[in-house]
């Protein structure tokens, strides 16, 4: 790897370094704000990676008005529920000719919208909206190649069981309403792709009725003229940092150019959905042969009807006929499980992590914490008592701890900052001995965003940016193929 190291505007001083952990050579790095001076140090193989991101995105001030220039050629895109922005991230790191040119970014549970203040921050306020998107008028989001999006999830989230989601009818599982009224009204100017993130139980969810969910969100988008793929994702069974599984769409209206190269191989939708759709290139994969899920059917009714009726069944306990893979065209669906057959370098959480000499002393946890950190990260088999004084036998297995260095990390959660003992939180035994949680920049990289993305926001408030984002590097994996597709 190309040793030398280049200046610009934010960074100061760079110093190559043995990394003491895995004796690699590490970039130490100083970068300046307006306010204080940031140091760390990134080993191989991420340090190429996290100085090209971090050139990419250089800090602006806050709520700098630059509007990205747009030439022609150029593929424009409306990012929705934009968090800190990492659908931007990744597709304009796959190439230059994405351009944001709206983004829309509401928090309705807080006063202080911190990912607005983030992304604003990172991109400038040019384009950028802060305010509930179901009062937006159409009228005022411009015309865009390409919408996107990690539409509102709460309600499936992983942190909550299936059996207690609501599903697409939940207080925030509505917004989707929002994304089609958008491609709706817009009619011939609706944009001709997305790409769309949700978390993986969404393809079987609710528990009553498994699967309707996502045949409502099937059923409007063909109704509007798409045809979509989908795909659930692990981002470390493609080399990435973390194990975090996400449902990804990509839909493109029949008038489109990759629309029409579907009806060129619509005589194998099996192959198209697995070797030709642009999340079969994007992610190869393979059949996955210890399950027979493999499903063909149409989709019948109007919304309503699917809503009332698809997947129902006497008892509710029907298995979703939605497999890992899929593909939909005129509501004719064709589904199957794969598993992955990337074969190429991965990233482990060791190799993310700072040396024990740049990590403030509140994230190391003291001897006295410890027997807390223990006892919740055990196995338990116990008698608990309701606050009515009703007792129960609760039982639960293990958590790794600490989390291994050698793999990529667990999934991280909203509630992975803060000092207090938690069983779900990230906690690693560093070279020294020591234990510890993870800092803010080290749950950026496991989301493959540029160092110090979120700095502005409280340590707790950055982990929870976090906890609500994607793997970059998955959107820049569609988006290199995407481009070369439109």
């Amino acid at each position: 790897m190309d040793k030398k190291c280049q200046r610009d505007g934010n960074i100061s001083e760079f110093m190559c370094n043995l990394c003491p952990k895995f004796g690699m050579m590490a970039h130490i790095i100083k970068y300046n704000t307006e306010d204080e001076e940031f140091e760390w140090a990134v080993c191989e193989p991420i340090e190429e990676y996290s100085r090209v991101s971090a050139n990419r995105f250089k800090q602006l001030s806050l709520f700098n008005d630059i509007t990205p220039s747009v030439n022609e050629g150029d593929i424009k895109i409306i990012e929705l529920f934009a968090g800190v922005g990492g659908f931007r991230i990744g597709f304009e790191r796959a190439s230059d000719k994405f351009k944001t040119v709206w983004n829309n970014q509401w928090e309705p549970s807080t006063k202080r919208q911190d990912a607005s203040i983030v992304y604003q921050h990172r991109f400038g306020s040019a384009g950028h909206s802060n305010e509930d998107i179901s009062i937006v008028p159409v009228e005022e989001i411009p015309d865009a190649d390409l919408l996107c999006g990690g539409f509102p999830c709460q309600d499936y989230s992983v942190a909550t069981t299936l059996h207690n989601s609501k599903g697409i009818e939940g207080k925030k599982g509505v917004l989707w309403w929002q994304i089609q009224r958008i491609l709706r009204d817009k009619g011939e100017n609706a944009p001709k792709y997305l790409v769309l993130e949700n978390v993986d139980r969404l393809l079987g969810s609710p528990a009553k009725q498994r699967g309707r969910d996502f045949a409502i969100i099937l059923s409007s988008l063909s109704d509007l003229g798409y045809y979509v793929e989908w795909r659930v994702i692990n981002a470390a069974e493609y080399g990435m940092p973390q194990r975090r599984r996400r449902t990804y769409i990509v839909a493109y209206h029949k008038s489109s150019n990759i629309a029409r190269q579907w009806k060129g191989e619509s005589g194998d939708p099996m192959k198209w959905m697995l070797e030709k759709s642009i999340l079969g290139v994007a992610f190869e994969s393979k059949v996955d042969s210890k399950k027979n899920t493999r499903s063909d059917f149409t989709i019948d009714g109007d919304l309503v009807e699917v809503t009332e009726n698809f997947n129902k069944s006497e008892n509710g306990n029907a298995a979703s006929p939605f497999g890992t893979a899929g593909f939909m065209a005129d509501r004719q669906v064709w589904s199957v499980d794969v598993v992955s057959t990337y074969d190429g370098p991965c990233i482990t959480l060791g190799q993310i992590i700072l040396p024990d000499s740049k990590v403030p002393a509140e994230f190391f946890i003291s001897d006295e914490e410890m027997p807390k950190w223990t006892y919740l990260k055990g196995s338990k088999s116990e008698k608990r008592m309701t606050k009515d004084g009703f007792e129960y036998n609760y039982s639960e297995g293990s958590m790794a701890f600490p989390d291994a260095l050698d793999k990529p990390s667990r999934t991280i959660i909203t509630g992975e900052g803060g000092a207090a003992p938690s069983r779900f939180k990230h906690v690693i035994l560093t070279p020294s001995g020591r234990y510890r949680r993870l800092m803010p920049i080290e749950l950026e990289r496991l989301n493959m965003f540029p160092d110090n993305h979120t700095v502005g926001a409280t340590d707790m408030r950055r982990a929870f940016l976090m906890g609500n984002a994607l793997v970059t590097g998955i959107v820049e994996r569609i988006g290199r193929v995407l481009k070369n597709r439109m």
